[in-house]
């Protein structure tokens, strides 16, 4: 490894270092001003009777964070 190299590399290291380190104060700062949240909740799911099929009932449920509904067919007895 030439002189030039080391050289090339320590500057390289030092800009790496620098990016990151502006990197990591950029998060703290969105962080600690509230912009993004982090909860410690978990996702709650709902559930909702949305009509009966032959003495069942049809339930959709749901994360609440996504758009996506599940639904499926509960009966308390099978007959």
């Amino acid at each position: 490894m030439t002189e030039d190299d080391k050289i090339a590399l320590k500057e390289f290291l030092i800009g790496a270092a620098v990016a990151i380190g502006i990197t990591v104060v950029f998060l703290v700062i969105i962080f600690a001003s509230g912009v993004i949240s982090v909860s410690d909740t978990k996702l709650k799911s709902s559930a909702e009777v949305v009509d009966t099929y032959k003495g069942c009932d049809i339930v959709r449920w749901t994360n609440h964070q996504f758009a996506e509904y599940k639904y499926f067919l509960y009966c308390e007895k099978n007959k």
